[in-house]
């Protein structure tokens, strides 16, 4: 029975009651109208009561299926709290302005600072002062975004040494607002150095097969910009190119090689300086850049250049390096980038692709 039925109920009751009276006081002969009456009132009355103990039992499972829905919400907030807390990684909660609402124990390792005085404070703070600008930036993109987001960045901890850190940042949003960002922050100083190590090493082994690779002398003049914020990663790989009569842009920046594209677009020559360029007025002919840079990435860079592109009427084949042996190549095509590869394959390889990316294999 449903709230319609009682209301039915209680309508018929003051129907019966009001016929009662007024049969009572036009016609006191008409004894069975007025027992007539009567029973049905008894009548609706028990179907009230009926419904009063369905409602009452109803309201009882309500209560159970509450409590039981209390306790598992306990039970699941405390088991978010037991692996927040254990994470190996710093593990932080902020709001969408960055404000630090929570920390684990690993987090305040990394900061050095006692997790429950992290709480109330900007992430930023942590962050060298050199790419606060970018950290804000990138903060105030997640607005429109919806994936998590990979972001590297130099960490400075209360009182010690900065590092280098991945940050992993995933907007979190009631309905489509974002109200708050899950941060894993993994300290990759020890990471980099180590594919720093192996770059070197890979230079001392590989450059003296570069040089005795024999390759057509049709890649003679071929120009081509690279953009890596390592200088031992553009001194490699630019020397494996120039030994085979490539010449070379080596740029630590986006904006820097942004910079090359525009003046090439004007007709202007570029800046002295850069490793290996001469001065010339033309486009070139490749571009390689790596994908993780700290301020824009590749795949900032791939965008823009497609942008220019549009706007000048240009095709330049791109190609993107990395030391990261799990960076996605799906990605990076999808991107807009035309091939992969890691910055530790054969000279050959590298050679190859960027004769192939000219169109001079």
């Amino acid at each position: 029975m449903n709230e319609d039925e009682f209301t039915r109920h209680i309508q018929i009751i003051s129907q019966q009651i009001e016929a009662l009276h007024r049969y009572t006081m036009q016609s006191p002969t008409q004894q069975h109208v007025v027992v007539e009456a009567l029973e049905e009132i008894a009548s609706s009355l028990e179907n009230l009561q009926l419904l009063q103990e369905q409602m009452e039992t109803s309201l009882e499972a309500m209560e159970v299926i509450q409590e039981e829905l209390l306790q598992q919400n306990e039970y699941l907030a405390k088991q978010r709290e037991r692996l927040f807390e254990s994470a190996p990684d710093g593990s932080l909660l902020t709001n969408a302005q960055g404000i630090i609402l929570e920390a684990n124990r690993a987090a305040g390792e990394l900061l050095n600072v006692l997790p429950s005085f992290l709480v109330g404070k900007p992430l930023v703070n942590f962050v060298a002062e050199a790419e606060r600008s970018v950290f804000r930036t990138k903060l105030n993109q997640l607005s429109s975004v919806h994936s998590v987001q990979e972001w590297e960045m130099l960490i400075c901890p209360r009182g010690g040494q900065p590092f280098d850190a991945s940050l992993m940042v995933a907007p979190v949003r009631d309905f489509n607002s974002l109200v708050s960002l899950r941060i894993s922050v993994l300290d990759i100083t020890k990471y980099k150095q180590a594919n720093l190590q192996q770059l070197q090493a890979a230079a001392t082994q590989l450059l003296p097969k570069a040089a005795a690779v024999e390759l057509p002398r049709s890649l003679d003049g071929l120009q081509v910009l690279f953009v890596d914020d390592e200088a031992d990663a553009r001194e490699f790989i630019t020397a494996v190119l120039e030994q085979h009569g490539i010449s070379v842009t080596a740029v630590a920046t986006v904006a820097e090689a942004l910079e090359v594209l525009e003046r090439c677009s004007q007709g202007e020559p570029r800046k002295a300086g850069w490793h290996g360029v001469p001065a010339s007025r033309s486009r070139p002919d490749v571009i390689l850049s790596d994908i993780r840079m700290p301020d824009e990435d590749g795949y900032a860079l791939i965008k823009k250049v497609r942008a220019l592109e549009a706007q000048k009427g240009w095709q330049i084949p791109a190609a993107a390096l990395t030391a990261y042996l799990a960076e996605d190549r799906a990605k990076a095509i999808k991107a807009g980038f035309q091939s992969h590869l890691h910055k530790l394959a054969e000279p050959t390889e590298l050679i190859a692709m960027v004769a192939q990316l000219a169109g001079r294999a």
